[in-house]
């Protein structure tokens, strides 16, 4: 099968009679063992026009099939291995008698040997496997069937290819893997896995500038045919061998690989891998300039590692647990980046807010998407069900040695999705709680940490302030390390505070701590010391401005993890200008960090204090008006991306800026796209803490203003989460208005996770509540959505009528918008039914209302139907013409995948006018689209190109 398909008993190989015949073997063979049908067989052979004598024809290749195979057979003996099963055939062969089923035990056994680790023995596998190949598979062969398997068979060896080359180029063989991989990059342009492992092969032999030009060419190829530039793990290769990264390089001498010789094939099957290129990420927080201390748990940490320095064969997780404030990131980090060059394909790192103040524990769906982002996983690739996202990101990671810090873990149902399902990496969780669920269930080695030791305190506080300095003055030395509770948050603090005084004797800053201390709890320990650092936080807030202090306090009102100096500036009602001056006053004196060029964020327990301030020294209305301002802020800047994202829409109409509140302004799609993907986790924040504050009109405009960008980038659960959020405030405040609208944007939430049913119910809802308040516009855009759902689950007649209803309403309130949607989606429901005349009248009447109101997204989806609508009555021409227009108009909107849905149609219009070049050319370019944005049409494509193979 691996090549011509032959026979062979013994050593002597066996005619197997004409292409034809050996096509039907091919089938049977291919089936493994099932029977298949006299209707398969010929669909086989001879397509969907077969012969009319196909049957006999079919049944005498059996016959002589069978005197192959089986020459010494009694008359009257059943055959023993092509066999008569029902209205059809089966054939049985051990799986060992089969060349494609040996290559397949061997590659599955190989992905198990590379999963472990075990390079060399899955290399030897992968290269015994791939010799077995004698040309294309099915070589030779007519027919749909060869036609459709062999572009299959030939992406498996492919595939198996590149593992082989990527375990070469691991185990410091790219000078060998180089002439390879020259000739398979320029067969396979448009592969960019092909692409990455001869970057890495030529610069690791000393050719950078061989493989930025074979980077080039990859890039123009893509560009050129598929209008496209490289997935992010190929830039970030680019960008690394530009700047001669040295972890590029192998190591200079490379741990032997300590797995045994392969078995001699009879192989196991194995789940597949992942397919993503790898990305590296380096998420790893700076780690402290001056780490003291914990020497006795970091001996303990390290000594979960292999001592020779080579990487764990096992999956390692460490759980580093104690009191907040106790040191525990700061251990996790400095230990992380002790022992990250053991783990070359990259770290992770993220904080999961389990013990956050305002209680916005980051979710399990939010990190595992964190991730997929950072591992080079395109958004449109990751599905909207939970379970396939973990099942992804494991399968990313099930070929990679990554280090994961999981910093501030709630319990163990926040980490376990979190954790990779194949062995060679380290995770590391911090949290205030034991976690006996992850140290008895998945093996977790736990380290809980104390207060620090007498001498680590000193040591630390001689580290920030000089040996000299607590020498002079060691009895108030000893005096701040007491009142500290020797707790490192505490004690860090203390030291910035007399650092930035120089002059102060020690003791001076002894007694303002003991003053203090007398007004507020002790450090006295238990699981929640918000009380406890409160003295010292006290003193850090005194000795700042009023206006930053002012800052501060409203920070603590925030709801989301960080904050940009905008949005800061919107809180205080300040201009910004003002607001980032007082931003840099907090961030010297260690009250607020700057963990992103103009984005800011404060510690759990600073948060506390701040919000703590605030409802002590800002009234009842002046806490009230800030958050007002914070989330009209959020509400009128994503409205400002409205236009770019979703332009010619209809928009919400929004209530009055407050006095200083300046929302920002956008000149591009792109920058628009960026501040919302960068705001999401505060937007989504925004939705909860204005439904939670009195604020319904905010929480159920926020999700409909930024419908098009969860669309666009396929964040499904939040957009369905802040629906539902939007639709409980607006029926809390008896708001029917809000209530219609967030009833409509559930729905279209629904429908985009593919809940078609689902959706009809809250549609329905929003219907009769737009007719309850004479709402004739959003009556008509519910009705026409309602059809719209009836449409896509396949309810034809249901989607005509409640079309036709949306367009009578629409005609009658003078909404030609609606008008031209509605015109489009009945001339779909009437050539679905295949109402060919009905259809062409409706779509023309849309494009001409479309086009006179500028609506070019609906124009290109009506332009792709009355194309179908023409090629399904063969008039090609007309359709190829159709099909060019909606691609223009795809393009010009940023539709993608109303592009890779037109091309594919295009590519059918192109087949049945005769140009079967052509149409391979419009199925690739629909394959690149639709596999991007991972479209089930997708494989619809790929069957097709196969039939033109």
């Amino acid at each position: 099968m691996l090549g011509p398909v032959r026979a062979w008993r013994g050593e002597q190989e066996l005619d197997l009679g004409s292409p034809q015949q050996r096509v039907v073997l091919a089938a049977l063979l291919l089936s493994r063992g099932r029977p298949v049908t006299l209707g398969e067989l010929i669909r086989a052979v001879w397509g969907e026009e077969p012969p009319a004598a196909a049957v006999s024809v079919l049944r005498t290749y059996v016959s002589r099939l069978r005197k192959v195979l089986e020459p010494g057979r009694e008359a009257g003996r059943p055959p023993g291995l092509l066999v008569s099963v029902g209205d059809g055939y089966a054939i049985r062969v051990p799986e060992d008698h089969l060349d494609l089923t040996v290559f397949e035990q061997r590659v599955a056994e190989a992905k198990r040997r590379y999963a472990a680790g075990e390079l060399s023995a899955a290399g030897e596998l992968l290269h015994t496997a791939l010799g077995a190949w004698q040309g294309p598979a099915l070589a030779g062969l007519p027919g749909p069937l060869a036609e459709s398997e062999c572009s299959w068979l030939d992406e498996q060896r492919l595939t198996a290819l590149e593992t082989r080359l990527d375990i070469d180029v691991r185990l410091g063989r790219h000078d060998m893997a180089v002439p390879e991989l020259l000739p398979l990059a320029a067969r396979h342009p448009l592969r960019e896995q092909l692409c990455r492992l001869l970057m890495l092969a030529l610069y690791r032999s000393g050719r950078q500038a061989d493989a930025l030009a074979a980077y080039g060419r990859t890039r123009d190829a893509l560009v050129t045919e598929l209008g496209i530039e490289p997935g992010a793990p190929l830039k970030d290769l680019h960008q690394r061998i530009l700047v001669a990264d040295p972890s590029l390089l192998p190591d200079p001498a490379p741990v032997a690989d300590p797995s045994p010789r392969p078995d001699p094939p009879a192989e196991r099957g194995l789940p597949e891998s992942a397919e993503y290129p790898a990305a590296r990420p380096a998420q790893l927080p700076a780690d402290l300039p001056a780490f003291v201390g914990r020497q006795a748990e970091l001996e303990c940490l390290r000594s979960l590692l292999p001592k020779d320095g080579s990487p764990p064969t096992t999956l390692v997780i460490s759980a580093i647990g104690g009191m907040g404030g106790i040191g525990k990131s700061a251990l996790a980090v400095h230990w992380a980046h002790e022992v990250a060059d053991r783990f070359p394909d990259g770290q992770l790192c993220i904080n999961l807010r389990g013990f956050d103040p305002t209680g916005s524990v980051m979710t399990p769906e939010e990190a595992v998407r964190v991730f997929l982002d950072a591992l080079g996983v395109p958004p449109e690739r990751i599905s909207g069900d939970f379970e396939a996202q973990v099942a992804l990101y494991r399968s990313v990671l099930a070929r990679r040695r990554v280090l994961i810090l999981l910093d501030n873990a709630r319990d163990t149902e926040q980490v376990r999705p979190l954790l990779p399902g194949s062995p060679g990496s380290l995770v590391i969780v911090t949290s205030r709680s034991r976690l006996a669920g992850l140290i008895a269930g998945e093996g977790a080695h736990p380290l809980t940490l104390d207060q620090m030791t007498p001498m680590e305190a000193f040591d630390l506080l001689a580290a920030r302030l000089g040996t000299d300095r607590l020498a002079e003055e060691p009895r108030a030395a000893g005096e701040i390390i007491a009142r500290c509770g020797r707790l490192p948050l505490a004690l860090a603090i203390v030291a910035a505070h007399a650092g930035v005084r120089p002059g102060f004797p020690l003791s001076a800053i002894a007694e303002e701590v003991r003053d203090s201390h007398g007004s507020l709890d002790a450090f006295a320990g238990g699981d929640d010391i918000t009380t406890d650092v409160r003295a010292v936080f006290s003193w850090s807030y005194k000795a700042l401005s009023d206006p930053a202090a002012r800052l501060f306090r409203l920070l603590g009102l925030h709801c989301g993890p960080d904050i940009s100096a905008p949005a800061a500036a919107a809180l205080a009602g300040l201009a910004p200008r003002e607001a980032r001056g007082l931003l840099g006053e907090l961030t010297r004196a260690h009250l607020l960090a700057e963990h992103f060029p103009g984005r800011y964020a404060l510690h759990d327990l600073l948060r506390v204090y701040a919000a703590e301030r605030a409802q002590a020294e800002e009234t009842a209305r002046e806490r009230d008006e800030a958050v007002e301002r914070l989330l009209t802020w959020y509400l009128h800047t994503a409205d400002a991306t409205y236009p770019h994202i979703t332009p010619n829409r209809r928009r919400i109409p929004l209530e009055p800026l407050p006095d200083g509140c300046l929302p920002l302004t956008f000149s591009t799609r792109e920058e628009a796209l960026e501040w919302c993907e960068t705001e999401r986790p505060n937007l989504v924040g925004a939705v909860h803490q204005a439904a939670g504050s009195g604020q319904p009109g905010i929480a159920w405009r926020l999700p409909a203003v930024l419908w098009g960008f969860f669309y666009l980038r396929s964040h499904t659960h939040e957009w369905l989460d802040t629906a539902t959020v939007g639709l409980a405030a607006a029926r809390a405040a008896h708001d029917r208005k809000g209530e219609a609208q967030a009833l409509s944007d559930r729905a279209a939430a629904l429908r985009h996770s593919g809940r078609l049913e689902e959706a009809i119910v809250p549609l329905r809802e929003a219907m009769a509540l737009f007719r309850e308040l004479g709402n004739a516009a959003g009556r008509a855009s519910t009705v026409a959505n309602l059809g719209d759902a009836y449409l896509l689950a396949g309810h034809l007649h249901k989607a005509v009528e409640y079309t036709r209803r949306g367009l009578a309403i629409a005609r009658a309130t003078g909404n030609a918008w609606s008008q031209g949607i509605a015109l489009s989606n009945l001339g779909d429901a009437y050539q679905r039914l295949g109402r060919f005349d009905e259809a062409v009248d409706c779509l023309e009447q849309s494009l001409a209302i479309l086009r006179a109101h500028d609506n070019r997204w609906v124009e290109g989806i009506t332009l792709d139907i009355l194309g179908t609508v023409h090629r399904r009555l063969r008039r090609y021409d007309e359709a190829i013409e159709h099909y060019h227009q909606a691609l223009k108009a795809h393009r010009d909107t940023g539709n993608r995948w109303g592009e890779g849905h037109t091309l594919g149609n295009l590519g059918e219009a192109q087949l049945g006018a005769g140009e079967s070049e052509a149409a391979r050319s419009s199925w690739l370019e629909a394959l690149a689209i639709l596999s991007e944005c991972d479209h089930a049409d997708a494989e619809k494509i790929r069957e097709r190109l196969a039939r033109l193979d």
